[in-house]
């Protein structure tokens, strides 16, 4: 089943408050940033913004050095992927390798040894091997259905397009980069329902706190 913001708020409401604070937080949080992002159908920067925004909404934690964004990030999914008795997330992954997730691990403007290089003037083909090898144990991984290195990889690729995009790196609504931010907009709309549904499903889930925890004032 496929679930909109409207629905995954209609059905966290059943069950929010025999959750833990931290995670009945995250839920709501991930699900008013995925509600925004279902507007944006024609401005494509915004919305894979708001769902970058929505990904992090429900798994980041207390932003120290002990962990980098790209560490929690693996994590939180390997957590998801653990409770993902259905493999629904396996099946989203792998319908869609065809199409968005195949394109955008094997787009260079979104592998980071690529800018570096570019910034270093490396005019070695170092890069390219590193990129090369990073394809083939995407395609490794997807032969043998490990849903979770492709997600890792997949990931790690939209995290250098977010730097671009959250860092004044690319310009709004570009040419130049209206691929990656076309594949990666799809392929976080089709994940974060199932990461979301998947958490309001197993409320056990332990998480950390929240960076930014609510407060109420009275």
């Amino acid at each position: 089943m496929t679930f909109n913001a409207e629905a995954l708020k209609a059905k966290h409401r059943h069950v929010r408050d025999n959750q833990p604070e931290n995670l009945r937080v995250r839920i709501h949080r991930a699900i008013s940033w995925l509600a925004r992002a279902e507007q944006e159908t024609a401005d494509l920067d915004a919305q894979f913004i708001f769902l970058w925004i929505s990904l992090n909404a429900a798994y980041a934690a207390d932003f120290g050095f002990e962990q980098s964004e790209r560490e929690q990030t693996r994590a939180f999914i390997g957590r998801v992927l653990a409770n993902d008795q259905e493999g629904r997330l396996q099946d989203a992954a792998f319908q869609k390798f065809t199409g968005p997730i195949r394109t955008m691990i094997e787009n260079r403007f979104v592998f980071e040894p690529y800018w570096r290089a570019m910034r270093e003037h490396d005019s070695s083909d170092r890069w390219e091997t590193q990129f090369a090898a990073s394809k083939r144990v995407a395609m490794k991984a997807l032969m043998g259905r490990q849903t979770d290195v492709v997600l890792s990889i997949v990931l790690d690729r939209l995290y250098v397009l977010r730097n671009q995009l959250v860092h004044g790196g690319a310009t709004w609504n570009s040419g130049a980069n209206r691929a990656q931010v076309r594949d990666g907009a799809s392929i976080l709309m089709t994940l974060m329902p199932i990461i979301i549904d998947l958490l309001i499903d197993d409320p056990a889930t332990e998480f950390e706190g929240v960076a930014y925890p609510l407060v109420r004032e009275f």
